[in-house]
């Protein structure tokens, strides 16, 4: 009595699977940091900062 059957290898199986898990989950983290850009408080902040920049070297420039 033989026993032919063959166990099948999944090891790349595996790998594929954890491969596109991990690039899920990048892509999922990579959004989530980037939410704050979409809202646009990033370039309002930029915006009154160099703006007050701005009046200050004016200001610093009448002066002299």
């Amino acid at each position: 009595m033989t026993d032919t059957h063959e166990e099948k290898d999944y090891f790349w199986f595996y790998i594929a699977g954890l491969i596109a898990v991990t690039i899920v989950l990048v892509l999922m983290l990579k959004a989530d940091e980037t939410k704050h850009l979409q809202s646009g408080a990033v370039a309002q902040s930029q915006a009154e900062v160099f703006a007050k920049i701005e009046n200050k070297h004016r200001n610093n420039s009448n002066s002299n």
